[in-house]
């Protein structure tokens, strides 16, 4: 018989460490933040010229990312199974401040995009954290837990685009950059010192460790062995898949929205800093939606939770696409930034209760490779709409995008 000892679940345990995986994920993001909107400015600067170029160029630097992480993603997750959620944690943001430093230097968008390609290989730090709390709370707060996370991801994300467009806009674009990897070697020491845990892996079934003693274990079969409880499991597969169409919704407008506030802006304005505050306002407003709905759906279920939000989401970007200036824009983006904050709780958590007991990694590794794909699909089909139809077409394909996945969240999912 298999023995699972992960982390201690007693009540000052779990609760010590989502304090510090808090703090420390909440830094993180504000780094990472610091420069997500100021990407497609970032590519002008080193010198692509000409709209659909920009509009190209953004797309790939975007999906560079997303592309590598959702090919390295269940490899992480299956390490952190095996080594422990902690390290992970700590491998993520490190690599993150090395390499986002290193972006400030680059000289072409080539080298950016193939330093965004390596940070989504080597980093991960949402996915590694989700884990590291999942494991550690008790069943019954997994959404509370899960949503206090979330809370402190959108707390980032409100604080990180704001002063990220201000420094740039005071000091450039490339100081940026050089926040973020200071802010993220501060995350990961903080993880070091603060975040307590006691791990041992889940022994493998006695027929796949006799197998593999014996030296008939192949690769293949043993990736199959650690994906299968994921691949197997219909409610997963249909968690993943509404996890897929919300997350392609939404980053559908990553490379557009800085480009359609550059447009729609009055002449002469900070256009750095109206896409930060639009971006800050988003995310304060998903962590009041996270922490809010997380607790509701521990109550009410997080099914319908999803289809709400959806809902919401769609009548949000629809609205988006007939704006004209940044206020109504601000205010839309924070409705949209709300609806987001409860999906991502409640499918967070839905995934928790899904989860077999020691393939929690697997699981948001999985979780984090689909999420992946639809990051790299998302901004290219993001550009390719901005390019042929033009910059409001894209929040009207992310509403129609959201009105599918509310109504596969509403067929396919358990009431949870």
């Amino acid at each position: 018989m298999s023995k699972t000892t992960i982390i201690s679940k007693s009540p000052v345990s779990w609760r010590r460490n989502l304090l510090a995986i808090w703090f420390a994920e909440l830094v993180a993001i504000i780094g990472f933040t610091f420069v997500i909107p100021l990407l497609p400015l970032y590519v002008q600067e080193l010198g692509v010229q000409g709209e659909q170029e920009v509009r190209i160029w953004s797309g790939v630097v975007f999906s560079a990312h997303a592309v590598t992480m959702a090919i390295f993603g269940p490899i992480w997750g299956a390490l952190s199974d095996r080594y422990g959620r902690k390290v992970m944690v700590e491998r993520a943001m490190s690599a993150g401040a090395i390499l986002i430093t290193l972006m400030g230097f680059a000289q072409s968008v080539e080298q950016l995009a193939l330093l965004r390609a390596l940070q989504g290989a080597l980093t991960g730090t949402v996915t590694a954290a989700n884990v590291l709390v999942a494991t550690t709370a008790p069943r019954k707060r997994v959404g509370y837990a899960l949503g206090m996370l979330q809370m402190a991801i959108y707390a980032g994300a409100s604080a990180g685009p704001l002063l990220g467009g201000l420094v740039a806009d005071s000091f450039g674009y490339r100081a940026a950059f050089w926040v973020t990897g200071a802010l993220l070697f501060l995350a990961a020491l903080g993880v070091l010192i603060f975040v307590k845990e006691k791990f041992r892996p889940v022994a493998p079934p006695v027929s796949e460790q006799a197998s593999a003693d014996a030296g008939g274990m192949t690769l293949r079969r043993r990736v199959w062995n650690r994906l299968s409880p994921v691949l197997g499991s219909p409610p997963l597969l249909g968690v993943l898949g509404v996890r897929f169409l919300m997350r392609l919704g939404g980053r559908l407008l990553g490379p557009v929205l800085p480009l359609f506030i550059q447009e729609i802006a009055p002449a002469g304005a900070r256009v750095a800093s109206i896409s930060g505050l639009v971006g800050g306002v988003g995310a304060a407003a998903g962590a009041l939606g996270a922490l809010g709905l997380g607790r509701l759906g521990d109550r009410r279920g997080y099914r319908g939770i999803l289809v709400a939000c959806a809902m919401g989401s769609a009548v949000c970007y629809l609205s988006q696409f007939f704006v004209g200036d940044p206020g109504w824009l601000l205010f839309l983006q924070a409705g949209a930034g709300l609806a987001m904050g409860g999906i991502l709780a409640s499918i967070s958590a839905l995934l928790a209760s899904l989860a077999p007991e020691g393939r929690e990694g697997i699981v948001y590794g999985v979780d984090a490779s689909v999420v992946s794909v639809a990051n790299a699909i998302g901004p290219m089909t993001g550009s390719a709409l901005a390019v042929w139809l033009g910059l409001r077409e894209p929040f009207l394909f992310a509403a129609i995008i959201f009105v599918l996945a509310g109504v596969a969240a509403a067929r396919l999912l358990p009431r949870r």
